[in-house]
């Protein structure tokens, strides 16, 4: 099948390797990448505000478990009545137990909101990459964006937001408790809290910064070259490019290996500096309860609550660090939820006066419709012209590159004109809604996507709810009926991942009897019988033509020539131009690109036929 949308003719070709994905800036003036990503948190900020004091307590019933245990043992060591040690006995006891309590309780609240907020930030990047359709995203780029950038959402709330105002909190809390007992030992925790919160956090994001940032797109771009290596290995084979595909994926991979070691020294001595300074400062508040004449169970109390209080601290050094790797991911999700979806301004009145009516007759108008993929370019589509009312058949011809594909891409709604009107009934197809307008111009696109799934789940896919009766109409149409009866499991019958268990031309049947069931009043098909030979193509083409409801108009995109007698017109594009139309007896005779492609055509079955037992 034609690839879709069709590049304008002399276009520059494929890069030698697959080019490494950059991430999406945002446009200037636009709220940074986490306040974009926050924004969508706005409906769960009760559960997130939840879940950050349930980890603050988490936190701080750690911190009091280690204090109250160590006065424990400290008093005890005096052998003083038991009495007076039964509170701190069961407060032990408690503390280790909520601590707990409070950290399920929080990873459960933390986890419900941030997998619900995933799953809407999953849908918006989903959306916004469909209706952008361009070739600037490669397929394994896109699959990066959709988990692991997007996986940042879910790392920047519970690794990094979560985590890192409980440990702000229970900072707080410390050295008011410390103030309690000795001023200036709150003074030095103080001190030692500000350098492991602070200083520690700041010098892990310096240094953790700029190779973070590569980290991202280089992921994407390994994914991408995973998705070429996999279904792209017999083309690489045969044109004795494997080696250079390999090498150029195996050089990626060793510059995210090398990045990654990095990022694991450089935390290795960040983390390294954080035990110095927990040390150091236990060290100074000891130092300072001692010079104050703190009794010494409470300068053992002091000195153990400040290794816990600068452990919490430190989760802060964690969450720098990890914020820092997920900046880049984050930035490119944000890219897209603050992308502006091409939505034409409309008026409110105009939301349903332009709903579509798929079991009704429609009239679809080109005028002058120009489609340039790049500024400078040249145009994909130029000032092409066409009209298709209810009942009309119109065929799209045309050699590779011409912009046959681009045509359809427009006319469903998934490439928006550079200039120029489409409209449908009148109305500008881009007023209708995205949801609808499939109801009245669908059918069987380039690059058709055949499921994982029963012959009969592919079938529904374009009208659920079909009978028996008209599955079968369908399939009959398409030229498939024998094959699905020939199956042990019938309708039942297991196709394979994108059809695999399917040839070319079973795949394409399929896909064709899926547009014929859902029968839409316009009904688009580009190249039905890709696939097929000569003979059978025929048949099945005057078949599907046949099988089209009375009313229903038709736009046939089609390389071969053959089986267009009976169409109403035949449009010729060439470079993105009209160059011929009439009708085929018309252009047969005319001096022109029709006319030889026919005669070239038509001797090359001759001779497909001639050979053919």
């Amino acid at each position: 099948m034609n690839a879709a949308p069709e590049p304008p003719a002399g276009g520059p070709g494929p890069p030698a390797e697959p080019p490494e994905p950059v991430v999406d800036a945002a446009p200037a003036g636009r709220a940074t990448a986490e306040r974009t990503v926050l924004r969508l948190a706005r409906p769960y900020l009760g559960r997130l505000v939840g879940a950050g004091l349930l980890a603050a307590a988490t936190e701080f019933a750690g911190l009091a478990l280690m204090a109250t245990a160590t006065w424990l043992l400290m008093s005890a060591a005096g052998q003083p009545p038991l009495d007076r040690l039964t509170v701190a006995i069961v407060a032990v006891r408690a503390l280790a137990i909520s601590r707990g309590v409070f950290r399920y309780t929080e990873r459960l609240a933390g986890h419900d909101a941030v997998l619900c907020m995933i799953t809407d930030v999953r849908a918006r990047v989903f959306a916004t990459l469909a209706a952008r359709r361009t070739a600037a995203h490669r397929s394994g780029d896109v699959l990066s964006r959709l988990v692991s950038d997007v996986e940042a959402v879910q790392d920047l709330l519970l690794r990094v937001l979560v985590p890192g105002s409980a440990a702000a909190l229970v900072g707080v809390l410390a050295v008011a408790g410390a103030a309690l007992i000795s001023l200036p030992a709150a003074g030095a925790l103080a001190a030692g809290l500000l350098i492991a919160g602070v200083a520690l956090p700041a010098l892990a994001t310096a240094v953790t910064g700029r190779n973070a940032a590569e980290v991202a797109p280089l992921r994407g771009a390994l994914a991408t070259d995973a998705v070429d290596l996999t279904h792209g290995a017999a083309d690489l084979a045969a044109f004795g490019a494997t080696d250079a595909a390999l090498r150029a994926a195996e050089q990626r991979a060793g510059r995210l290996a090398r990045l990654e070691r990095r990022l694991a020294a450089t935390g290795f001595a960040v983390d390294a500096a954080g035990v110095l300074v927990a040390g150091l400062t236990a060290a100074g508040v000891v130092l300072a309860a001692l010079a104050a004449d703190v009794p010494g169970v409470l300068v053992g109390v002091l000195a153990v609550g400040t290794l816990a209080a600068v452990e919490v601290a430190l989760a802060l050094v964690s969450a720098a660090r990890q914020w820092t790797q997920l900046r880049p991911g984050l930035a490119r999700v944000a890219a897209l939820l603050d992308a502006d979806l091409p939505t034409p301004p409309r008026a409110a009145a105009d939301l349903t006066v332009g709903a579509v009516d798929g079991g009704g007759a429609h009239e679809l108008r080109f005028a002058e419709v120009t489609v340039r993929y790049r500024a400078g370019a040249a145009p994909a589509l130029d000032r092409v012209s066409l009209d298709l009312p209810a009942g009309r058949r119109i065929a799209v011809v045309g050699p590779s590159g011409a912009g046959k594909s681009t045509l359809a891409a427009v006319l469903t709604g998934a490439v928006q004109p550079t200039s120029g009107r489409v409209t449908l009934d009148g109305r500008d197809l881009s007023a209708y809604a995205e949801e609808e307008l499939p109801r009245a111009v669908g059918g069987l696109l380039a690059e058709a996507y055949v499921f994982h799934a029963t012959v009969r789940e592919n079938l529904l896919l374009g009208r659920a709810g079909a009978s028996e009766e008209e599955l079968i109409a369908a399939t009959a149409a398409a030229g498939l009926l024998e094959w699905v009866h020939a199956q042990p499991a019938g309708w039942d019958t297991l196709v394979g991942e994108e059809g695999g268990q399917l040839s070319g031309g079973q795949r394409q049947r399929l896909a064709l009897a899926r547009a014929l069931l859902a029968a839409p009043p316009v009904l688009v098909l580009d190249e039905p019988t890709e696939g097929l030979d000569p003979t059978a193509a025929d048949a099945v083409l005057a078949s599907a033509l046949a099988a089209t409801p009375a009313g229903h108009s038709v736009l046939l995109i089609s390389h071969r020539l053959s089986g267009l007698a009976g169409l109403d017109e035949i449009v010729v594009l060439d470079g993105g131009r009209v160059v011929q139309r009439g009708r085929h007896a018309e252009l047969v005779t005319a001096p022109g690109w029709y006319r030889d492609q026919w005669l070239l055509q038509a001797a090359a079955e001759r001779g497909y036929l001639a050979l053919t037992p």
